[in-house]
């Protein structure tokens, strides 16, 4: 995908989401940072406008993140409805065909019952029995035994010939469904074809905001530190610890758990993984197996420990149900698709919110959220 595309995309995804990019010439240079060192309001000005810049840019970079997990999980519903749809197109074709080969059969079943009458020359019974009515012999039994058999050869053939035409019916009902199942198919078909290259336009944007964000933030947490005296890492530690704590501090009803999936570009899913993952990670909040059996029954009720796990209705996403999803971008820039970026952010959120994992076990179960 070109570089303007991309650049489209993003442009599109501001004016959707409702977040005003920063110009070029917005952004200051080192010759302002330098010149609004000259007096303490000036660079306490500048100071500002950088913070606000920063926070723009993450603000972008989110709302960008927010829209492809959006677009993946309507193409994750397209796929979900495409694969049921093919699943009853197949269902009703073989119906079809197997009911078309029974009607077949007992067409042709009936058929070698009608040649064997005709072979057999009922009539020619029949007139026989009629002379022989005044001469009673002991062939006259076998003569109205004869008659008795074609008789019931006869309704035998008639009823194979019945059931023929009834499955012959089925079978062009089923026929029918099959064909009209097909074009359903086919329409959703074009539906999740549409839905992967919106799903993927828009992974890209959000790739190409990350970008933009990550490469600004270097220079700006440069400048910041410049006015401030102080270190790059430190002006940028700060503002990711703020960040992580609004985060955090900010509960959001994810809706009752996943009810879909949303399979960014990448993503990986291992649920075992996942939990082995989180298992280590419990000492570092000093929880010890107890919290760890609640995590696990909290995680499984809201995602199935899924990296892809997605709320079709309230757009909660990933391991922990993040909602908004860009939430857990605190936690690291590959939130999409890493678990273990899922993870530390959703650990993080039970501490601070609930305290541990077992408290939010307990509100889950009241709930039905956390």
């Amino acid at each position: 995908m070109s570089k303007t595309v991309v650049a489209a995309l993003v442009g599109a995804l501001i004016l959707t989401a409702g977040v005003a990019p920063a110009a070029a010439d917005d952004y200051p240079s080192w010759d302002d940072v330098q010149a609004a060192k000259a007096n303490a309001s000036s660079a306490q000005a500048e100071a500002d406008k950088i913070s606000g810049l920063l926070a723009q840019l993450q603000s972008t970079a989110n709302a960008a993140g927010d829209l492809a997990i959006k677009r993946a999980g309507e193409y994750g519903t397209a796929e979900t409805n495409l694969q049921a749809a093919t699943a009853k197109s197949d269902d009703l074709a073989q119906q079809s065909a197997a009911a078309a080969a029974k009607a077949d059969r007992l067409k042709a079943q009936s058929g070698k019952l009608a040649a064997q009458l005709t072979r057999s020359g009922t009539s020619d019974v029949s007139l026989r029995v009629f002379l022989s009515a005044n001469d009673r012999s002991p062939a006259d039994s076998s003569l109205l035994y004869q008659l008795g058999a074609m008789s019931r050869l006869a309704d035998q053939a008639s009823s194979l010939f019945a059931q023929a035409t009834a499955q012959k019916n089925v079978a062009d009902a089923l026929s029918a469904q099959a064909a009209a199942a097909q074009r359903i198919r086919d329409r959703l078909a074009q539906d999740a074809e549409t839905a992967l290259q919106a799903a993927q336009a828009a992974k890209a944007a959000a790739d190409a905001a990350l970008s933009e964000q990550q490469t600004r933030a270097n220079t700006l947490y440069a400048q910041l530190a410049s006015l401030k005296n102080t270190e790059a890492s430190v002006e940028r530690s700060y503002a990711e610890g703020v960040a992580a704590r609004a985060a955090a501090a900010a509960a959001a009803n994810s809706g009752g758990g996943a009810d879909g999936f949303a399979p960014p570009p990448g993503v990986v899913v291992d649920p075992a993984g996942a939990q082995a993952y989180a298992q280590s990670r419990l000492p570092a909040y000093g929880w010890g197996g107890t919290q760890m059996a609640c995590l696990i029954k909290l995680w499984n009720q809201e995602s199935g420990w899924r990296a892809d796990a997605y709320n079709t209705s309230s757009g909660a996403y990933g391991i922990p149900q993040s909602l908004p999803a860009s939430k857990m971008a605190t936690a690291g820039s590959d939130w999409m698709t890493n678990g273990n970026t899922q993870i530390d952010w959703g650990l993080g959120y039970i501490s601070g919110r609930y305290g541990s994992p077992c408290g939010a076990w307990s509100h889950e179960i009241a709930y039905n959220w956390y």
